[in-house]
């Protein structure tokens, strides 16, 4: 396997070659090559029961693969931020006590903190934030461990659209502000077009992998999603200020428009 894409990417942190996932003598993985390369975003897409989750956890030591092997070019700090997190209302969890339990340099974490917009959280309990406010204060804690590789498990659940499209520029900015590469699992096809540099489509082997605009035209994608969702850039050229060539403010994120029926 090349460390290096003909994209022109940079040498890969980490591999996994070959990996093979067999639970209750089912095959959850099946001859899974993957790489992720340094300040990369990868965005792994797929079907329900495709093995998203469980190639995550073999990324992040949870899982013990049946064969094959992981090659880091370093001993490698992983940072994930879960889809759900709910602890017991008993627990006396605030988002200050939860932020503590990672060390971080003052300067940074007081950054961490602004950029991810929870600083009126400090007091509040973990248990009553909403969805959205759950997941910036986790995307955060992770961020405090200045991980090597942040893994995004559906990161924009429970927000609002504004709220979204936010965060997502902020995850977009995180390879060249912190220096990590980052893989984020989504359902969200608007996200693979509009803010991921690769996209991995898992179905327990990988069908397809490249560049956002390609990879719909892959039949394996098809199979998996269909042809009639076409995925592009939306400009809109009824702004108010009047300019085409610019991007609406107030809708930003590409569309995902059905193709008419025969």
């Amino acid at each position: 396997m090349s460390a290096v894409l003909e994209q022109g990417l940079t040498p890969s942190l980490v591999q996994l070659q070959q990996i093979n996932v067999r639970i209750d003598e089912r095959d959850i993985l099946k001859n899974v090559d993957f790489s992720l390369h340094e300040k990369e975003i990868v965005t792994l897409i797929g079907p329900n029961g495709a093995g998203k989750s469980t190639l995550i956890k073999v990324l992040l030591g949870i899982v013990k693969p049946s064969s094959g092997r992981i090659i880091s070019t370093k001993k490698l700090k992983l940072a994930y931020v879960p889809q759900k997190f709910n602890p017991s209302h008993s627990l006396p969890l605030r988002v200050k006590d939860l932020l503590n339990l990672e060390k971080c340099d003052k300067a940074i974490k007081a950054e961490i903190i602004r950029d991810t917009g929870i600083a009126q959280l400090n007091h509040s309990k973990v248990q009553q934030l909403s969805g959205g406010e759950r997941q910036r204060v986790l995307l955060a804690r992770a961020l405090l461990r200045q991980p090597d590789v942040l893994v995004l498990d559906e990161p924009m659940q429970g927000l609002d659209i504004q709220s979204e499209a936010e965060l997502y520029d902020y995850v977009r900015s995180l390879p060249e502000r912190y220096g990590c590469s980052i893989l984020i699992v989504s359902h969200d096809l608007q996200w693979v077009m509009q803010g991921t540099q690769r996209v991995v489509c898992l179905n327990k082997h990988i069908c397809c992998s490249g560049l956002p605009e390609n990879i719909q035209q892959h039949p394996e994608y098809q199979a998996i999603f269909g042809t009639n969702r076409v995925l592009y850039q939306h400009h809109h050229d009824h702004c108010a200020h009047g300019d085409s060539a610019k991007t609406c403010e107030h809708d930003s994120r590409p569309h995902i428009h059905p193709e008419p029926e025969a």
